[in-house]
């Protein structure tokens, strides 16, 4: 031990302090919002999830068997963290400490970040895994080698989907490997193993895609996507230096296969989230994958090239002054009236509130994934999400929650007024949120609507019909409020917003007893290109639920 923090083991004196550093902010910092949603995940484990494939939650599971706290939901993730910096130290071929300690020192979301339970965490560190074994790889193609590959590839996608952009553009730096059997081996391998997943997307008609690729995709281009997202590219890598970590790693002379790899990672993963701007807004935290690349190709071309390191000198204090400052806040709100990520912040008091308001009975919160996963985590309990149409889904949808409810009386709560008119309010640490009572309570998100054609051409206040298959979720009989009968109807979205809905006359408990069923649909007056929905109206007062994916409606 004491040869461990010897003068000649500073390496090993920094990687430690930064997992102590990363341990002590991990117990005493609150759960975001993401983070509670993925735990809620690991009490659900399987092989996908509407939003991410399962491996955030596989790791919360087992952090959380040893620590029934904040530290167990991210115990998984700060040893990763480590683990990644071992894997980038072990890549480089010409060392250099000191230019290592201070590109990490600029790296101010590496530092907070690397501790938090979302899948971002474990991509990093299993796509430094595959740059690790890909360079093994074209060294040696042994059948080691590239069962490694392929398990690591398998590993990269089912922390998050991004992953195969590293894939594909290491191919495309090394078309070589086209000619290599064994590479197609290790694809082969990667798809057996990746195989669970994709049958429980079959299965659940492929919600991930529907979600990623047409649902959040903007109506028009707005020039504040390409630049937010450059701005935050440049805040990401480092607050200060974000900027020559890149222009450096641009620089960069590369020798060899491995390196052309991160190379064209590097560029072709920036360029492709750059292009998809075009499209919607792209989060900063999207590209988090080349991490490694860009730490290599910066280290390298400064250690190689010789480029100055007189701005990492002349800022690192500074960056890890900020850092602190971030880390205090994370743990202690000594700002209260400035609401930066708020969500770190008096959970405990507010899910306390709510608790003593529902008395015991189940709380449904609507149009929100992070309340009820918070509340559950901080209270223990019964909690569950509706979602609205006019609201994005979320694993909520997908979950066995409901059947739980059905007949109770339950609490349900809204940030939003319009959701619960005229009804019980109460602000606890700036935050406002509804409440009602409703008993008995009745929904059926399980309950989907599935088109017989996926999209539809009709004249301006043409009236058509949509012929529908009919999927029950629920394993148990479907029962019904005596004195509300929900209504099977469906909802417009034009090109910014969701217009009304319209109830429809057809009984969800007549749908339920065909295999089939008919809905007539009144096109928009207005040309243009709209989405449709299925929607159920079934508690009394709130909006319809989503009942079936996106249906696309042109109206020439």
């Amino acid at each position: 031990m004491i040869r461990f923090f010897t003068k000649n083991q500073y390496k090993n004196s920094v990687l430690a302090l930064w997992a102590l550093l990363a341990i002590l902010q991990a117990c005493f910092t609150e759960l975001m919002d993401d983070e509670a949603y993925y735990w809620v995940y690991s009490n659900h484990l399987a092989w996908g999830y509407f939003d991410h494939p399962p491996m955030v939650a596989l790791l919360i599971k087992g952090g959380y068997l040893l620590f029934h706290n904040e530290l167990g939901v991210r115990l998984g993730m700060v040893l990763l963290n480590l683990l990644t910096l071992l894997l980038i130290d072990r890549m480089m071929p010409q060392k250099n400490n000191i230019v290592f300690y201070l590109i990490l020192a600029g790296m101010g979301a590496m530092q907070i970040g690397g501790i938090l339970a979302v899948p971002d965490i474990p991509l990093i560190f299993f796509a430094t895994l595959y740059f690790y074994i890909y360079r093994n790889f074209i060294e040696s193609q042994s059948w080691k080698n590239t069962f490694l590959l392929g398990l690591s590839m398998a590993l990269m996608f089912y922390s998050k989907y991004h992953g195969v952009l590293l894939v594909f553009f290491t191919l495309l730096s090394n078309l070589s490997l086209l000619k290599v059997y064994r590479y197609y081996i290790a694809v082969f391998i990667t798809t057996v193993l990746f195989f669970p997943h994709i049958y429980w997307q079959y299965l659940h008609d492929f919600p991930s895609l529907q979600y990623h690729l047409v649902e959040r995709n903007a109506s028009s281009y707005d020039i504040s996507y390409t630049l937010d997202y450059i701005v935050g590219q440049i805040l990401m890598f480092g607050p200060l230096v974000g900027w020559l970590l890149l222009y450096n790693a641009f620089r960069a002379q590369v020798r060899n296969g491995f390196e052309r790899a991160l190379k064209f990672s590097l560029v072709g993963v920036l360029v492709f989230f750059l292009l998809s701007t075009l499209k919607g807004r792209v989060e900063a935290n999207w590209t988090v994958m080349i991490f490694a690349p860009l730490v290599i190709l910066t280290h390298q071309a400064t250690v190689r090239q010789g480029l100055s390191l007189r701005i990492l000198k002349s800022t690192w204090v500074i960056s890890l002054l900020i850092v602190l400052v971030a880390r205090v806040y994370m743990v202690w709100d000594f700002v209260p009236n400035v609401e930066i990520r708020p969500e770190i912040h008096h959970n405990r008091e507010w899910t306390n509130a709510v608790a003593a308001k529902a008395q015991g009975r189940p709380v449904v919160f609507l149009n929100s994934y992070q309340e009820p996963s918070k509340y559950m985590f901080y209270q223990g309990g019964v909690a569950f999400s509706l979602n609205s149409v006019y609201a994005r889904r979320s694993q909520y949808n997908y979950w066995h929650m409901e059947e739980e409810l059905w007949g109770k009386n339950v609490l349900l709560v809204s940030n939003h007024r319009p959701y619960i008119p005229d009804q019980d309010s109460m602000v606890i640490a700036q935050r406002k949120l509804y409440c009602r009572t409703d008993t008995p309570y009745y929904s059926y998100s399980l309950i989907q609507f599935v088109p017989a054609v996926a999209a539809f051409k009709v004249q301006p206040g043409e009236e058509f019909t949509l012929k529908l298959g009919m999927k029950n979720g629920y394993e148990n009989k479907v029962p019904f409020d005596k004195d509300y009968t929900p209504f099977v109807g469906y909802a417009l979205k034009g090109e910014e917003e969701w217009r009304e809905t319209v109830q429809g006359t057809l009984l969800l408990s007549d749908a339920l007893q065909q295999d089939s069923v008919e809905v007539v649909v009144k096109a928009p007056d207005v040309k243009g290109k709209y989405v449709l929905k299925i929607a159920v109206s079934a508690v009394h007062g709130m909006d319809p639920t989503h009942n079936s994916q996106g249906i696309k409606l042109a109206v020439e």
